[in-house]
């Protein structure tokens, strides 16, 4: 039992180090976002239906990573580790499906309204 003192000290101490990355992580990824939203406000297209789609999109991908790196720091095992990553995987390329496909819809109405609207000739 003497011997498996200094591994489980070490093991919450390892757990301890990870809260406290997590913690930091999380920190930074909010101001990252409390950045990008300010400066994205200042851009000209700024209040259009892209850019906030976009900046959800953004904040959704991070978070998703954020999630699955915090639950890969939990895994007991590497079939745990297998596990998660295939999950995660399976639904960023899902998610990336989906918000590909609504940019694509949100082009191609500019790109209709822009074939729509008549060129003047200016002088």
């Amino acid at each position: 039992m003497a011997d498996k003192e200094p591994f489980e000290s070490l093991t919450t101490t390892a757990a301890q180090s990870v809260d406290q990355i997590t913690n930091q992580t999380q920190g930074a990824m909010e101001n990252y976002f409390g950045w990008l939203q300010t400066t994205t406000s200042a851009l000209p297209w700024s209040n259009t239906n892209l850019n906030r789609i976009l900046l959800s999109n953004a904040t959704q991908n991070v978070t998703a990573t954020f999630a699955f790196m915090h639950k890969l720091s939990q895994a007991k095992n590497l079939e745990e580790v297998v596990k998660i990553q295939t999950e995660f995987m399976n639904a960023q390329l899902s998610s990336l499906n989906d918000q590909a496909k609504v940019i694509g819809e949100i082009y191609t109405r500019a790109a209709t309204a822009a074939a729509k609207t008549p060129f003047t000739k200016s002088r």
